[in-house]
């Protein structure tokens, strides 16, 4: 599976040779009022939204979703997000998001972003780096978390090869 690139066409994340293929998930969904300007086109600020609305997706699907964050103690806040546009989205136009979790050894999410039009042309690009804190202190987590290391594990085995 190919990285997705930037503008100036390098990688987001250089994942390592032997590295599983990243977790992906789309979700498919039309531009909403409440999105646009007063022109009908997707204000710019709106599309880290779009990025969290896969990314929530994607967290569900394995086993990275809010509740498990919290039942393990742990927050993974973003402390680098990026956005690349191509062109602009319209209201009711159809989009397809996708979020795509890439392979790290350290202890972080490194998660890439692709907004595509209905006709299959790329809107935005970009990516988000999460890193895990304890949840109690606010401290960051210098190794994996136990949460983390199950996703892990089930990567490892193809469980997310195969998923919808």
């Amino acid at each position: 599976m190919t990285s997705i690139k930037s503008r100036r066409g390098k990688v987001y994340f250089e994942v390592p040779q032997d590295a599983p293929d990243p977790v992906v998930v789309e979700v498919t969904r039309h531009v909403r009022f409440s999105e646009t300007d007063a022109m009908a086109v997707m204000w710019h600020g709106r599309y880290p939204l779009l990025f969290e609305e896969a990314s929530e997706v994607l967290g569900r699907r394995c086993g990275l979703s809010y509740e498990d964050y919290r039942a393990a103690g742990l927050y993974a806040p973003i402390v680098e997000l990026h956005i690349d546009y191509y062109q602009s989205l319209f209201l009711d136009e159809w989009i397809t998001i996708r979020a795509a979790l890439n392979w790290h050894d350290g202890a972080r999410l490194n998660t890439d972003f692709r907004v595509t039009k209905e006709d299959g042309s790329l809107a935005t690009s970009g990516y988000t780096v999460q890193l895990f804190t304890d949840a109690r202190t606010g401290q960051p987590c210098i190794v994996s978390p136990e949460l983390f290391e199950r996703c892990r594990n089930r990567w490892r085995a193809g469980e997310f090869r195969c998923l919808p």
